[in-house]
Parts: structure tokens; sequence; C-alpha cells
């Protein structure tokens, strides 16, 4: 799980340096910046220590080097805003392989109720693509305030509710198949 939380954090960094930079200066550009050197630097290190450097951090460090470098030229913060909206819509695209998700649950899960795993994985689709939509809505407002409330209270929230209900969901079906197997 440690490994799983560290991957994540490695994936969203600049996303990460941003909101930090931003909610201790209010300075959309300065984060902006500091975002784009940290996304290079974090490559760069990736490089020396030669770490194999995944899909999903070099599309993160393009758009953080577009949008950002728009952000910087306009001085308009709906450009770098965006960018989690777009890592949202890519990761929706890659849920929409049916079975994706079976090869992330537990055997029991996978031998019991494979039908309902499959249908999860297209609901965490659907998930990224709400998501995605509403953090492109937000960023058109152009308020910062209510862009890091939605990043990191409602993003995260949803992602935290949705991962419940599947857990829950999965142990009852689960327990349900077993018991109706013993009784039959």
């Amino acid at each position: 799980m440690k490994n799983v939380f560290a991957r994540l954090g490695a994936d969203f960094f600049s996303t990460i340096v941003f909101l930090a930079i931003y909610l201790a200066t209010d300075n959309v550009l300065l984060a902006t910046g500091v975002a784009i050197a940290g996304a290079v630097a974090q490559v760069i290190y990736s490089r020396l220590r030669d770490h194999e450097i995944g899909y999903m951090t070099w599309a993160s460090l393009g758009l953080v080097i577009v949008l950002g470098s728009a952000t910087l030229l306009t001085h308009d913060p709906r450009f770098v805003l965006a960018k989690p909206a777009i890592g949202h819509f890519a990761i929706g695209v890659i849920m929409l392989k049916r079975g994706w998700m079976l090869r992330y649950m537990p055997p029991i899960v996978t031998q019991t109720v494979p039908e309902y795993v499959t249908f999860a994985g297209y609901a965490w689709a659907a998930l990224c693509f709400v998501l995605g939509a509403g953090t492109i809505a937000v960023a058109m407002t152009g308020d910062m305030k209510l862009w890091t409330f939605y990043v990191t209270v409602v993003l995260l929230g949803a992602k935290i509710v949705a991962f419940a209900i599947q857990y829950v969901a999965f142990r009852l079906l689960v327990g349900s198949r077993i018991r109706a197997a013993a009784r039959a």
C-alpha cells in the first residue's frame, strides 16, 4: 500500500507542489513556475538515479510545461487549472478497457464476481469523466479558492467514497455468492 501512495505522489508531484506553493503564497504565477521547475527536477532526478520514468510522469511533465507556460505567458490561471482534468480524461479512457480492474482485485473477488469487477471498472471510468468535467467547469471560473477546494476536497473525497462503496459492495456480493454456493 505504501508503494501505491508513493507512486501516486510521484504521478501528481507537480500538482501537489503547485497547491502547496499557491496555498503558502497566494501567487498563481509563482506556484506555476515552481511546479514547472519541480516537474523538470523530478524527471532529471529520476534519470540520474536510473529510475524508470513511467508514462504518467512524462505526460504530466508535458502538460505542466505546456499549460504552465500558457499560464505564465497569458497570466491566465485557467490553463494550469485544467491540467487535472486532462489527466482524469486520459485515465478515464484507459479505464474503458474491459476488465482492466481484474488484475487489481484479490483472487476471491475475481473468481466469485468478475462481472461486477468489470462493471466497477466502467463506473470508475465514468467517475473520472465526471470529475474531469467538473474540474474544467471550476477552472473556467478562474476562482483559485474554489479550484483548490475542488481538487483537494471534492476530487479526493469522491474517490474515497467510491472506493468505500466498491469495497462494501464487493464484500457483500462475494459473501452472498459464497453463501448461495454453500446452500446449493
